[in-house]
């Protein structure tokens, strides 16, 4: 007798999940069973009538769909997450319930109204790719829905899934989008979501002592609202983060519920009047830890404490999340590359330091910007990319550009006007411009909209260095120093600072600054000649002559003419003169 045959048939398989079930439940689990199933009600069946859709299971906080087409499913996926935006408008963060939808197309194993098989699988695989509120969706299903559905989509590339033997290719719907634009179309707008997202986790109080409690909440809330200050990253916001507090939970789990792409945890633990810190960056995708750093205090003032540990902190872990986005963008397919992946790849090649790295980040960030007008980072960026390649590399001086430059680091503001490193980046244009005035205003502008913020501290002790401010120069590179002990920029806080001693004749200190500067890998050849410069006027000739033959040999054009037209942005005659009188002691032939 005959094994009774397998039914089996082809659907599209649609899979939706709540974000953040179990820390909804665990806050107001009747109030959450309630709106889900209203929203079940009010939102997914009338939907899925409409698109021809049959539910066949849920499992609590999900739902499995399916279609007899993959046009419908996406439809039916884009209607859904519309609807469930306007139900959550008016109901607040901690009690909103987002989905993620995922999709696929497959053969599926007909058990009575039951589905099984790869076809499911691969869906709920595709929704935990998705981020809240989104849709992701597996290649084959892209393959019929291309230019039949009205939306955009992200190409995310060949992804390992779980329990899946072969990389599936999966595309990110951009459902706001309401023209049919297929993938290879140049045009791809910067979606919010684009942004890496941050959780900052709530810091454990190792103390023993629960009246310590407050320390420990206050650092997690004020990293949390320092962090939020870079506008490039999406902070998860505190009370989401907080539904986590005191539960043994695996990084990755929490993540995936909050659609974080990086996570932040860490410790306090109090003794006597000492005070121990732990902060650490987790990338959620992998579980890698990208930093880790310990802070021994002694607890004196214990509010000025949690300001200068949050400093610290905030001021460490932006550069980490910034050189994590620019790696990730460098691993992806350099085909179909979008706003945000141009924006990330300009700015890896911009923190090369390089001729060569400039002009291609010049290229890149201007890519981004024409394929999203309204990405502020790009145009920001790119001017800035101008500027340094007039005072570093092969961009020729020249005042047409840097009013384009200028107008470019304008348009970033007029997007978002409360972004310090779009008010520093138009302070560094001013500068260029020879406004001084514009440029101090425009760095205090920064430092004030983001004290965090290592490279505005940079700007105003370099603006302030050219107007003779010396001392209040040089605490201004060292704050950037403190803050960002890992910045890509660091040579350039080292390096900026060292000319402003240079200017304020503290030779020896300047000298110091650039022997620091002198050993990190992207430094700038400059970093050799203000060495040169100082070892002249400390009448270390054989010292200055070795420091020029490393200049010359790392920039074989460098002459006294050069490093004229070069510095075209100095204020005063006397610092142009002395530093070109420390060259010519240093022996740097003259053109």
């Amino acid at each position: 007798m005959s094994e009774e045959r397998v039914q089996r048939r082809l659907a599209a398989i649609l899979a939706a999940d709540v974000v953040g079930y179990s820390r909804l439940m665990g806050a107001d689990e009747a109030g959450t069973l309630a709106r889900l199933k209203q929203l079940r009600r009010d939102v997914f069946d009338p939907h899925t009538e409409e698109f021809g859709g049959r539910l066949f299971k849920t499992t609590g906080d999900g739902l499995l769909i399916e279609f007899p087409s993959a046009v419908d499913a996406v439809n039916h996926a884009v209607a859904v997450q519309h609807a469930l935006a306007a139900a959550n408008a008016d109901v607040s963060d901690n009690q909103q319930l987002a989905f993620r939808i995922g999709i696929s197309l497959g053969d599926v194993i007909v058990d009575g109204d039951d589905l099984y098989g790869n076809g499911v699988n691969v869906a709920a695989r595709m929704e935990g790719l998705a981020e809240p509120g989104g849709i992701c969706i597996s290649g084959n299903v892209f393959e019929h829905v291309e230019t039949a559905v009205d939306v955009m989509f992200d190409d995310l590339g060949p992804q390992e899934v779980k329990n899946i033997a072969l990389p599936v290719r999966s595309y990110r719907v951009h459902q706001h989008d309401h023209h049919v634009a297929p993938i290879a179309s140049d045009h791809h707008p910067l979606a919010e979501s684009d942004k890496p997202s941050v959780a900052i986790l709530p810091f454990d109080n190792m103390s023993g002592d629960p009246e310590q409690e407050y320390f420990s909440d206050g650092v997690t809330e004020d990293i949390i609202t320092a962090l939020s200050k870079h506008r490039w990253l999406r902070v998860i916001a505190r009370n989401s983060t907080f539904g986590y507090k005191g539960k043994a939970l695996d990084v990755r789990q929490i993540a995936s519920e909050l659609g974080a792409n990086y996570v932040v945890e860490g410790s306090v633990r109090r003794s006597g009047q000492r005070l121990r810190i732990t902060a650490q960056l987790i990338d959620a995708a992998s579980g890698d830890h990208l930093w880790a750093e310990r802070y021994d205090r002694s607890l004196e003032d214990i509010f000025d404490l949690q300001d200068e540990i949050t400093d610290t902190i905030v001021g460490s872990i932006e550069p980490e999340l910034g050189a994590a986005e620019r790696h990730r963008v460098e691993r992806k397919p350099r085909t179909n590359l979008q706003a945000w992946d141009c924006y990330h790849l300009g700015m890896s090649h911009f923190y090369k330091f390089t001729a060569v790295g400039n002009v291609e980040a010049q290229r890149l960030l201007k890519r981004s910007f024409e394929l999203d007008p309204e990405f502020g980072n790009a145009y920001a960026w790119w001017a800035y990319a101008v500027v340094l390649g007039m005072v570093y590399w092969d961009t020729e001086p020249g005042d047409a550009l840097l009013d384009e430059a200028l107008a470019a680091a304008n348009q970033a503001l007029a997007i978002d006007d409360q972004n310090a490193v779009f008010y520093m980046i138009m302070a560094r244009t001013a500068l260029a411009r020879r406004d001084y005035t514009g440029s101090l205003a425009g760095n205090e502008a920064a430092v004030r909209l983001n004290p965090t913020l290592a490279v505005a501290h940079c700007a105003m002790g370099d603006a302030l260095a050219y107007e003779g401010r010396f001392d209040e120069s040089i605490g201004q590179f060292e704050k950037a120093i403190a803050l960002s002990p890992n910045d890509p920029q660091m040579w350039a806080f080292l390096t900026y600072g060292a000319l402003a001693l240079i200017f304020k004749k503290d030779f020896e200190t300047a000298l110091e600054w650039t022997e620091r500067a002198s050993v990190i890998p992207n430094r700038q050849y400059w970093t050799l000649a203000h060495m040169a410069v100082a070892l002249a006027h400390l009448d270390r000739p054989q010292e200055a002559a070795q420091a020029v033959a490393r200049l010359l040999d790392e920039n074989p054009d460098f002459s006294c003419g050069f490093a004229q037209k070069k510095l075209f942005f100095i204020k005063r005659p006397e610092q142009l003169a002395l530093y070109l009188e420390g060259l010519r002691k240093a022996g740097v032939p003259e053109e």
